[in-house]
């Protein structure tokens, strides 16, 4: 499975209060459950600085990774980029 990171930054339209973030969160992965799941999570962080939220994720479909980032941004109400990586040990093959 290839990994790829999802980084999401909330408008400030997405919630009216702060503990909102509890639902929106709950509706998000519904979504992505009901709508990809071939996708396997496995990390969410909370960060400060150009980003609010980074996800990581594993799937074998790339569209699928674009299908969870669409919903994110459609449901969660909210910018986002997907990273695709390379391990590094993989990536220090090719030099």
């Amino acid at each position: 499975m290839a990994t790829y990171i999802i980084l999401s930054r909330l408008s400030p339209e997405a919630m009216k209060d702060p503990s909102d973030i509890k639902d929106l969160a709950k509706k998000v992965n519904r979504e992505i459950k009901r709508k990809c799941p071939g996708i396997v999570w496995k990390e969410s962080y909370a960060v400060k600085g150009s980003y609010d939220i980074v996800d990581i994720v594993e799937s074998d479909d790339e569209a699928e990774v674009d299908r969870a980032s669409m919903i994110i941004r459609s449901t969660g109400n909210s910018w986002t980029e997907t990273l695709t990586t390379t391990p590094w040990h993989e990536f220090l093959k090719h030099f």
